[in-house]
């Protein structure tokens, strides 16, 4: 491979690294081509673009879109396939789904917005992890809620309030 074809993969992986904010990192050294195929379907059934990449170039890629890895950086040993998504469950969904029959891939690590997962451990917690538009609609709920105790309170304290001061002006009278 020249110089010219690995900077046009690396700058082809630095555009792919800003525009995908959730990146996995797995290993699926000695899957047959059958199985490869099979990954790569389920993959691409659940919008995740999937590529196998050199090491050295993913590393140069990672520092050319200044991003911190930190540890997950050491993880670029043997054969690394990138899975690309912009839902942070949705690899991890997959991964199980396809590893049902498999012991492959392995995930090595994940880059998810800025937070780091290292490890096979990681891949239930990742698979639980609440979608951006989940955790708005959690929050709005939550600030809703007061709002909604206090017109309810109102409403109904409104009702026992007329009563009170009917009774009171019935009294005085």
């Amino acid at each position: 491979m020249t110089k010219e074809e690995k900077n046009k993969i690396i700058d082809g992986l630095v555009e792919k690294l800003k525009e995908f904010k959730v990146v996995y990192v797995t290993d699926n050294s000695e899957l047959s081509v059958e199985s490869d195929n099979a990954l790569r379907r389920i993959m691409h059934q659940n919008d995740i673009q999937m590529q196998v990449v050199k090491n050295t170039l993913v590393k140069k890629a990672v520092e050319k879109a200044n991003l911190e890895w930190g540890e997950l950086t050491d993880t670029l040993k043997g054969t690394t396939a990138l899975l690309f998504s912009t839902s942070p469950k949705s690899p991890a969904k997959a991964i199980k789904k396809y590893r049902a029959n498999s012991d492959k891939p392995i995930l090595k690590g994940a880059f998810v917005d800025t937070s780091i997962f290292l490890g096979e451990e990681s891949l239930d917690e990742l698979s639980n992890l609440k979608s951006k538009e989940d955790l708005i609609g959690e929050i709005i709920g939550l600030l809703q809620s007061p709002a909604s105790n206090v017109i309810s309170a109102l409403q109904s304290g409104g009702g026992q309030l007329a009563g009170i001061l009917k009774t009171l002006s019935e009294k005085e009278q």
